[in-house]
């Protein structure tokens, strides 16, 4: 599968005044859709994917929502089999973990500049350093 084109057309967030005490955050990714569609710079069938990525707070603390499509250009027997799939609203595992990983990749980071704007806490761990201290 090559990715050919990524866009969002929809980013919402928004944040609430009172942080709760216990502060839980849940990540989720939907697939709206799939279909087949042509574009000009290439003979070749594509697939636009449109999905929206979620990531919401506990107690509606705040929530962060990305809606877009990716335009891929599958393999034939790949196009035939998604397609065949999505009929059932499903979406195989070899198509499926690498889309999701390509939507995380691209919203997260644009996630967490939104949330260090609206000081919300950043919603993936981010690496630290740590004093190593001399053993006695």
């Amino acid at each position: 599968m090559k990715i050919i084109g990524f866009n969002l057309t929809k980013l919402l967030i928004e944040k609430k005044e009172k942080k709760p005490e216990k502060l839980e955050i849940n990540q989720n990714i939907d697939i709206k859709d799939i279909k087949k569609e042509t574009i000009h710079i290439t003979d070749e069938e594509v697939l636009k994917i449109s999905f929206v990525l979620t990531i919401n707070y506990s107690e509606e603390y705040a929530k962060l929502e990305f809606e877009g499509n990716i335009i891929t250009i599958p393999a034939k027997e790949e196009l035939l089999e998604l397609l065949k799939e999505w009929k059932k609203n499903k979406i195989p595992d070899n198509f499926r973990i690498p889309l999701f990983n390509f939507i995380m990749s691209k919203c997260n980071v644009k996630a967490i500049s939104l949330e260090d704007e609206l000081g919300i806490p950043i919603h993936l761990p981010l690496p630290k350093l740590k004093l190593n201290k001399p053993k006695q």
